[in-house]
């Protein structure tokens, strides 16, 4: 059966989003959601799924290096309890190790300074989290 996913890159300032479809293994970044100390204006999220009403949410596990949890590793796993809890969405976690250096290198190659204002380094990030995602799951 074919998948409608979202993906969630999650951040204490910026919360990046990308849609996707298992069948055509399509992708694509949708605007940021902005974030206050790490957490959304829940009805832009509701809005969200509302519209996109994914079969399965990805939500970004920063890692270390070392496989072991950060203080960010903690509060993305609250975000995405949060998300089932209030939405009822199925979520699955994602290993999104370097997937923030890999945006800002491609929000570089696309001719952008790097800040946030001017690159959509969080959705760049959601979008890779959903296509490795994709990767892993044929």
């Amino acid at each position: 059966m074919p998948q409608s996913l979202l993906a969630f890159d999650y951040g204490t300032q910026n919360i990046g989003v990308a849609s996707g479809q298992s069948l055509t293994q399509s992708c694509s970044e949708l605007p940021a959601l902005k974030a206050r100390d790490g957490i959304p204006n829940w009805d832009d999220v509701g809005k969200l799924l509302q519209e996109w009403q994914p079969d399965l949410v990805l939500v970004g596990l920063p890692l270390n290096m070392d496989d072991s949890e950060s203080e960010l590793s903690t509060r993305a796993r609250k975000f995405g309890n949060r998300l089932h809890g209030r939405f009822g969405v199925q979520v699955q976690m994602v290993d999104e190790r370097l997937s923030t250096f890999a945006a800002k290198e491609e929000a570089a190659e696309r001719g952008h300074k790097g800040n946030y204002g001017q690159a959509p380094i969080d959705s760049i990030a959601a979008r890779l989290i959903l296509e490795s995602w994709f990767n892993q799951h044929g």
